[in-house]
């Protein structure tokens, strides 16, 4: 049976596994390919489903798809079917043009906690383009309706599994702190904040570190949460929080454009 690229699109999707889509815009001459005909390649570069043309042509939209994987960015690339180099002497007498565009699985981001300040969190992060999971015993389903999950049996925080590129933010208002904290510091996530003040944050801290974790692991913890806006109000100490994950994913210093480098 062949595989439909649609559900292999949805499998690849709920696994969290990125791909690319290539779609043939154009055609000059003769190809086996035909307009609007479609591929699906997986992070490798192989064909899962879909046909765009043999030889050249799916040598060079593999080659593509690895480097729009490897940049974010969708690319357009012409292929030139007579070209005898990357036909390898089997030229089709044509040409044709091809979308190549990535697609990447949503970012994370485990909000651990109840209260204003996460709901703030859920939304930001929700219009932001996050896959949202709220983890928390007291966490209402009415207050998080933009959350993509709500898990409310998990007492210790076992269940935050955090995957490379995630999100993490702790908002336990000290009742789950330690645990939570401790549970993320195993995984791989690019961003780990407590919410709480330089004391709170050093005490658990101080015994993370007796228990074994080590200076440069307790080092990317972000504690207090957040960067220095002078927030006092609980969506404007969401705001802080949710710019410096901004400046986390994208790179940037978290500066004022009128003093920073960065193109405007």
């Amino acid at each position: 049976m062949i595989p439909d690229i649609l559900d292999l699109q949805l499998s690849l999707r709920e696994q969290r596994l990125p791909y690319v889509l290539a779609t043939v815009t154009e055609i000059l001459g003769s190809s086996s390919a035909k307009p609007a005909a479609k591929a699906l390649l997986d992070q490798n570069g192989k064909v899962l489903a879909g046909w765009v043309g043999g030889g050249c042509a799916q040598s060079m939209v593999a080659r593509a798809a690895l480097d729009c994987l490897e940049t974010g960015e969708p690319c357009v690339i012409d292929i030139d079917l007579n070209d005898e180099v990357f036909g390898a002497g089997m030229p089709c007498g044509g040409a044709m043009r091809v979308y190549v565009e990535p697609v990447q699985p949503k970012p994370r981001l485990w909000l651990m906690g109840h209260g204003r300040i996460v709901e703030s969190l859920c939304e930001f992060g929700y219009r932001l383009g996050f896959d949202v999971i709220v983890d928390d015993p007291q966490a209402a389903g009415d207050h998080f309706p933009a959350a993509a999950k709500l898990i409310t049996d998990d007492v210790r925080y076992r269940q935050l599994q955090p995957s490379p590129g995630d999100f993490v933010v702790i908002a336990t208002h000290h009742k789950g702190d330690y645990d939570a904290l401790s549970q993320a510091l195993h995984s791989e996530a690019c961003y780990v904040a407590l919410i709480s003040s330089r004391k709170r944050a050093k005490l658990v801290l101080d015994r993370l570190a007796a228990e074994g974790f080590s200076e440069a692991k307790l080092g990317t913890v972000r504690a207090p949460a957040g960067l220095d806006l002078a927030a006092k109000l609980p969506e404007e100490i969401a705001l802080s929080i949710i710019s410096e994950m901004v400046a986390v994913r994208r790179g940037g210093s978290g500066l004022p454009l009128s003093r920073s480098s960065a193109p405007a």
